[in-house]
């Protein structure tokens, strides 16, 4: 290692943060603190790193980086990188907050992802109107001839299932952005029927750290399971919305304040679960939360005020989630806008008998029976509802709520997507 790269590395030894800088920097700041790209020709070196640092996509299926690399690695013929930053959770900032402040890394970590497989084709995947920041760094790239790949933006409308990596590869062939029936997968079979690797943006910005310092680096933060650090979007009982990285297995109670007036805290979005305000001990990582039917996903935390109505939020979001179906099989048709109809019922006044019973049975039925996971996701979110808020849940029953304050405290979009033409 040359003596301006280890005095980087010395420089990122402090621990966090590794990914987001003091303010947003561009491609000369990105240099000054990072060096170079790390190119290491197509000899599968860098899978092997990022096999032996235990790097997990943080896009929400923490599935290792590595297996997803080798299999498109080793594919035969013209292959696709996909950089992923749709973040079609309503209650995530954390991708757009790392490519408005450093969007350097994961183009970095695009062309390093798409050396690493052999790509030819590369692709930056964003919302409607989140270009034009990335498109000055493009820019500033493109005049310094610093890439191997040409990098093309292609624009997502705004679905909760439009991230989901098979709507992707749809949504880049010309297709609606909703998901795809499988077998093959796109690693196997993608964009035009070429392999193709999907990796999400923050994903990606570590990848590009790894090359650079390697395996024992990246691990001396993190647990032993589930090394490294991720971004975190956290919204305290207080309100407002703050993105912050941390090593993976911090308490929670460092996030959010146990000691706030929360009655629930959700971990993981609104593909998450509910947990009643736990005890400072508990980490942010799946193998502490995994007992408790709960998982990291998305990287959302939020802890429901006191003063807030746990049933009237969790139909709000159902109701979200139901709309935001692509309609495309049994379970999403016709399960989720039932229980999202009994659930905004059970919310109300006077439900009437039984109201409940409905939707545990209903979220029985639909469990693991979709044609993709939307509906596993939002069943797991309306049975911990179900678990955590039971006091509230009968209350509602008998015509009270404890509730003071009726102002919607989980975000979600304005406007809620009706008709077909909105996936494209």
């Amino acid at each position: 290692m040359d003596e301006p790269a280890t005095a980087r590395l010395d420089g990122m030894r402090g621990g966090l943060p590794r990914l987001l800088p003091p303010r947003p920097e561009g491609l000369r700041g990105h240099l000054a603190r990072f060096g170079p790209l790390p190119y290491r020709g197509r000899s599968g070196a860098l899978i092997a790193d990022v096999a032996a640092a235990g790097l997990t996509g943080r896009g929400g299926a923490a599935f290792p980086v590595h297996r997803k690399l080798a299999v498109v690695a080793a594919a035969r013929g013209p292959k696709v990188v996909v950089a992923n930053g749709a973040e079609s959770e309503p209650a995530s900032r954390k991708d757009e907050t790392l490519l408005l402040a450093a969007p350097h890394l994961v183009l970095d970590g695009l062309q390093l992802a798409a050396e690493a497989v052999g790509a030819s084709e590369a692709y930056l995947y964003l919302h409607q109107g989140a270009g034009a920041g990335i498109r000055q760094a493009l820019g500033e790239r493109a005049d310094s001839q610093r890439d191997l790949l040409e990098v093309t933006i292609a624009e997502t409308p705004p679905r909760f299932l439009a991230g989901q990596e098979s709507a992707v590869v749809n949504r880049l062939g010309g297709g609606p952005a909703i998901p795809v029936f499988t077998p093959p997968r796109v690693t196997e079979r993608g964009l035009g029927g070429r392999p193709t690797l999907v990796q999400n943006v923050e994903t990606l910005a570590h990848l590009a750290l790894v090359a650079r310092y390697g395996p024992h680096w990246f691990r001396a933060l993190g647990t032993r399971a589930e090394p490294g650090s991720m971004l975190v979007s956290c919204y305290p009982a207080a309100g407002g919305c703050r993105v912050t990285e941390i090593a993976i297995g911090t308490p929670l109670g460092r996030l959010l304040d146990p000691n706030a007036a929360a009655q629930a805290w959700l971990v993981g979005g609104y593909h998450g679960s509910w947990l009643r305000a736990p005890d400072a001990w508990l980490t942010l990582d799946n193998s502490s939360l995994r007992p408790l039917g709960a998982a990291v996903g998305a990287g959302v935390l939020a802890a429901l005020p006191a003063d807030r109505c746990g049933v009237a939020e969790t139909a709000r979001v159902v109701s979200y989630l139901a709309a935001e179906s692509a309609g495309q099989c049994g379970p999403c048709l016709n399960g989720l806008p039932r229980v999202a109809a009994t659930l905004a019922e059970l919310a109300g006044p006077r439900p009437r008998h039984g109201a409940r019973g409905d939707v545990e049975r209903w979220a029985a039925l639909v469990n693991r029976r979709g044609a993709c996971s939307h509906p596993d996701g939002t069943v797991r979110f309306v049975r911990s509802a179900l678990r955590v808020f039971e006091p509230e849940f009968r209350l509602h029953e008998r015509g009270h709520c404890l509730a003071v304050n009726r102002r919607p405290f989980l975000p979600l979009p304005n406007d809620i997507p009706t008709s077909e033409d909105d996936w494209t």
